[in-house]
C-alpha cells in the first residue's frame, strides 16, 4: 500500500500510514496518510522557525523570481497535477484544470509583491522629523486547507504568505493529500530554500497541535463553519493571528424579468458543478413572483442532459463525492426533504455506478427555513427552490440566513441589481454571475458565519494578513538643538 509522505525541510519523509485515501470513482483504497506524533510536529515547527529568519530577510527580487518560476512550472505540469487531483478528489479533469488556473491567478498577483509590500513615507511631520512605515512577515504560517480544492486554496494561502517573507506549514486534507507533495516539489524546483514550505500530513489532532504550538504565528483555515469557529477560538486563545473561512448557503435570486434560459443554465452550472462540493455552489434558487414553475421546468429539462461518471471520462459533467460517508450524508438530505413536505422534483440518490461514491443531481421545490434541506450546508448535488412573493421577501430570506458567503441575482433591471447589491448582507455578490469568486486583485471571503476573523483570503487582504505593519519615526538633530522638554510631544 502506497503511503503519502510528508515534505519537510526540502525532503520527503516517510511514516507508516494510518488514514485511508480513496479513489472516489471506484471506492478503492489507493493510499494511506500518516498521523504524526507530537514530537514529529515539534520537529516540523522547529524546522520552520529556523528557516523563517533567513527567508524573512530575503530580497524581494528573489521572492519574485521564485514565484514567476513556480507559475511557469505549474503551467507546464497542469495535466499531471489535474490527474492527481481527479484520482483522489473525483472531480472531472476539466474542473481540476479550472481549479489550477484559479490558483495560478493568485500566484500571478503575488508576483507583484514589490508593489504590494510598499510602505509609506511622510517628510517633515514635525521640525526635522520624518515618519516611514514598512510591512514585515509574521513568521511561521500554518495553512489548513479543505478537500474540495486541494491545490487552489493552498496556492491562495501560500503564494501571498511566501511573497510576504513567511514560512509555511501546509496541512492538507487527509482525503486528497498527494497534490500538495507535488506542489512542494515544484516550489523546491523553482528555487525556494529548504524548510520554507513544508507539508505536514495528519488529521484533526494534528491541526489542534499546530493551533496550540508556541512556534506558530498565524493560521489560515478553510472548512466547515463549526470547525472554522473552533479553529478561530483555539488559535486566538493561543495568541495566533487567524483567518478561518467557514461554510455557506448561497442563494440565487431570479426576478420575473430575468432571462429564464440563462438563469436555468446558471442554476445547473453553479448547483451541480464539481458535484456541489464548492463553498460557492448555489444551494437555493429563490424564485420571485410567478417565476418558479417555468424555471423549474427549464432546470428539469437540463438535468436530463447531465452525465455523472468518473472524472477522467471526458464525457462526465461531474464526478463522485469524496467519500461514502459524505455520500450517505447528502442522501439523507433528500430523504429528510420528503419528510418535511418538500417536493422532490428529481431524486438523484438512486444512482449507482460500480463501487464509486456517485450520486445524481437532485432538485427540491419548496425549501424553506426550518427544514434541514434549507438550513444546512449540504455540499452535494442537491439544488433547492424557494418561492417568495416579492423582491423584498427575497432580500429578507437572504439576510435571514446565518451564512453570508456568496449570493447572485438574475435580472435585466439595473436598479434592482443595484438595490440588491447594497441591501444584502453577503460578502460576495454576482449580478447575472452565479459563482461570484473575485479575481485575485480583490479578496475572497464572506460575512456572518462564513468568516471568523476580520481578514479575507488572498488579494490585498491576504498580504495584510501575512504582514505586520511597523512605523518608524526619525529625527537627526544638530547638537545645538538638544534640550530638555518634559511636555507632551506634538507635531506643531
Amino acid at each position: 500500500m502506497r503511503t503519502i509522505p510528508h515534505f519537510i525541510n526540502g525532503e520527503k519523509v516517510e511514516e507508516p500510514g494510518q488514514s485511508n485515501v480513496f479513489n472516489p470513482a471506484t471506492g478503492e483504497v489507493t493510499a494511506q496518510v500518516p498521523i504524526p506524533s507530537p514530537a514529529f510536529i515539534d520537529n516540523v515547527v522547529d524546522v520552520a522557525v529556523s528557516a523563517a529568519v533567513q527567508w524573512g530577510q530575503s530580497t524581494l527580487s528573489r521572492r519574485t523570481n521564485i514565484l514567476f518560476t513556480l507559475r511557469q512550472l505549474i503551467v507546464e505540469h497542469t495535466n499531471e497535477l489535474a490527474a492527481i487531483i481527479t484520482s483522489e478528489h473525483g472531480k472531472t479533469l476539466a474542473d481540476a484544470k479550472g481549479e489550477i488556473a484559479r490558483g495560478l491567478e493568485n500566484v500571478e498577483f503575488a508576483c507583484g509583491l514589490v508593489e504590494l509590500l510598499k510602505g509609506g513615507f511622510s517628510d517633515q511631520v514635525a521640525k526635522g522629523v520624518d515618519v516611514h512605515s514598512t510591512r514585515e512577515p509574521v513568521g511561521v504560517v500554518v495553512a489548513v486547507t479543505p478537500f474540495n480544492f486541494p491545490i487552489m486554496v493552498p496556492l491562495w494561502m501560500s503564494a501571498n504568505a511566501l511573497a510576504s517573507g513567511n514560512v509555511v506549514i501546509l496541512k492538507p486534507s487527509e482525503r486528497d493529500p498527494s497534490v500538495s507533495i507535488r506542489l512542494a516539489e515544484l516550489l523546491k524546483e523553482a528555487g525556494l530554500p529548504d524548510g520554507v514550505f513544508n507539508v505536514l500530513q495528519g488529521n484533526a489532532t494534528t491541526v489542534k497541535a499546530l493551533l496550540e504550538h508556541p512556534g506558530v504565528d498565524a493560521v489560515s483555515f478553510v472548512g466547515s463553519t463549526p470547525v472554522a469557529r473552533s479553529v478561530h477560538e483555539s488559535a486566538s486563545k493561543h495568541h495566533k493571528r487567524v483567518q478561518a473561512l467557514g461554510g455557506a448557503k448561497n442563494h440565487m435570486v431570479v426576478l420575473p424579468d430575468a432571462d429564464l434560459d440563462v438563469a436555468a443554465d446558471a442554476a445547473i452550472n453553479a448547483g451541480y458543478g464539481s458535484a456541489g462540493e464548492r463553498c460557492m455552489a448555489i444551494s437555493v434558487v429563490v424564485a420571485v413572483g410567478d417565476v418558479a414553475d417555468p424555471l423549474i421546468k427549464k432546470i428539469t429539462e437540463r438535468l436530463d442532459r447531465l452525465k455523472v461518471g468518473p472524472g477522467d471520462d471526458p464525457t462526465s459533467d461531474f464526478g463522485p463525492l469524496i467519500t461514502r460517508e459524505h455520500l450517505e450524508r447528502v442522501v439523507s438530505y433528500v430523504t429528510s426533504a420528503k419528510e418535511d413536505d418538500i417536493e422532490v422534483v428529481r431524486d438523484g440518490t438512486t444512482l449507482t455506478n460500480g463501487g464509486g461514491f456517485f450520486v445524481g443531481p437532485s432538485l427540491l421545490d419548496g425549501v424553506r427555513p426550518g427544514t434541514k434541506a434549507y438550513d444546512d450546508e449540504i455540499f452535494g448535488p442537491v439544488l433547492g427552490v424557494a418561492r417568495v412573493a416579492t423582491f423584498d421577501d427575497a432580500i429578507a430570506l437572504v439576510n435571514g440566513n446565518p451564512y453570508g458567503n456568496g449570493v447572485a441575482i438574475f435580472t435585466r433591471d439595473g436598479n434592482a441589481a443595484r438595490l440588491f447589491s447594497r441591501q444584502v448582507h453577503v460578502g460576495m455578490i454576482g449580478v447575472n454571475v452565479p459563482i461570484p469568486v473575485p479575481i485575485s486583485a480583490y479578496s475572497f471571503g464572506g460575512w456572518k458565519d462564513s468568516l471568523f476573523g476580520n481578514t479575507h483570503i488572498y488579494g490585498p487582504e491576504g498580504f495584510a494578513f501575512y504582514t505586520r505593519a511597523k512605523v518608524v519615526t526619525t529625527r537627526w538633530p544638530q547638537p545645538s538643538e538638544s534640550q530638555i522638554d518634559l511636555g507632551f510631544p506634538t507635531t506643531r
